[in-house]
């Protein structure tokens, strides 16, 4: 049985056969949460309920949640749900280091269990559950808030480009998924292109298939398709060409860990389309909201941990069958090695700019110092 969530009104960006969602919410239980697992998805929409610390690491670890907005918010709710079964100071360090260890790249999990953690050092062990299960929620609805402003001001940008160039419809290219499924609600790439939509600016969006797990193909284009917002499904090597045909006005992509100097940390494949896009003079936007920031790092290249996922994520693919079965099917030559780095650095050189809730800002140090100058002081 799928448990209904709560009633989010007309603020919410997800919907799913009319009933407003969003990817992570707490149960009427009030002592575990529920979250959309996205490894059944376009197919099936389910929702898994996460009771125990070791049901969020896994969660997290085999991408039934995803997205760095999410697994934040995901680790913050895995670290109360551990404070039920074990909230001495060790258990504390025990949830962090569990969670922290599933996924290396996102900065957004690490900084979640660090707000949280702080937050339960000075307290009473029989305070501990309550006290972070309410700071996961706080950091919940912070998100969905700052995917809002996201939007506004990203929406702009397509309002912008609409009426520059007549009144016709503003294709956009993304990469991966950054939508609402990868956040709480909103999400971070396509909170402008839907917020553009619901203004009433025509837009088209061009979705990457998103190899070698197709996030853009199964989860982008599902949540456009809810939507009702009009897009194409293109392979991953397609975009340069289009965009060498004059077929793309503009790129937005995702982060998953931004550097203080404005380097963009985003799925496998977003350098080479940041490439494309330069050659072209396509203008490329990263959009991300200010948990997604690490300002203790300058060179993206060089100090960003990239994830290297299992093998079989590029030698097998699983899709659904005429007859509505499913199957899992092997692509490369048996016994042929395989690399699966799970994400690429976009230099700041080739950022055109950073969308965050603050506002636009260019992709470098000073820019971000200008929308954050309290970092500055912090630094």
């Amino acid at each position: 049985m799928v448990q209904k969530p709560p009633r989010y009104g007309t603020e919410t960006a997800m919907n799913i056969d009319g009933t407003p969602y969003r990817t992570i919410f707490p149960d009427p239980d009030g002592v575990s949460v529920q979250v959309i697992d996205q490894t059944r998805l376009p197919f099936a929409f389910e929702l898994k309920r996460l009771a125990t610390l070791d049901d969020a690491a896994l969660a997290i670890r085999t991408m039934i949640v995803r997205g760095a907005p999410l697994i934040g918010v995901t680790a913050a709710y895995g670290l109360a749900l551990a404070m039920r079964a074990d909230p001495s100071m060790e258990g504390i360090d025990r949830a962090v280091a569990t969670l922290a260890a599933t996924r290396p790249t996102a900065i957004n999990l690490r900084w979640a269990l660090d707000r949280v953690a702080g937050n339960l050092r000075q307290i009473q062990p029989a305070e501990r559950f309550a006290r972070a299960f309410a700071e996961a929620g706080r950091i919940a609805e912070e998100d969905v808030a700052s995917c809002r402003s996201i939007g506004a001001h990203g929406g702009q940008i397509i309002a912008d480009l609409h009426a520059a160039h007549g009144g016709r419809p503003v294709t956009v290219l993304t990469h991966c998924n950054a939508g609402w499924l990868a956040t709480v609600d909103w999400g971070t790439a396509l909170a402008p292109i839907y917020a553009a939509h619901e203004r009433g600016v025509p837009v088209h969006v061009l979705v990457d298939e998103t190899r070698p797990r197709s996030q853009g193909a199964a989860l982008t284009a599902f949540e456009l398709n809810g939507h009702g917002v009009p897009h194409t499904v293109i392979a991953d090597n397609a975009g340069g060409h289009l965009m060498q045909h004059g077929g793309v006005d503009l790129c937005i992509v995702g982060s998953d860990r931004t550097t203080a100097a404005g380097d963009v940390c985003n799925k496998i494949g977003t350098y080479l389309k940041a490439l494309a896009a330069h050659d072209n003079r396509v203008p490329f936007y990263a959009a991300l909201p200010f948990s997604t920031i690490d300002w203790t790092l300058h060179d993206g290249v060089k100090e960003i941990p990239i994830e290297e996922r299992d093998g079989r994520e590029v030698t097998h693919m699983t899709g659904r069958l005429a007859d509505g079965g499913f199957a899992t099917i092997e692509v490369v030559s048996p016994g042929s090695p395989v690399a699966n780095p799970a994400f690429d650095v976009t230099p700041a050189r080739l950022v055109t700019g950073i969308i965050t809730e603050r506002g636009i800002c260019a992709a470098s140090e000073e820019g971000l110092y200008g929308l954050y100058p309290e970092r500055r002081k912090a630094a």
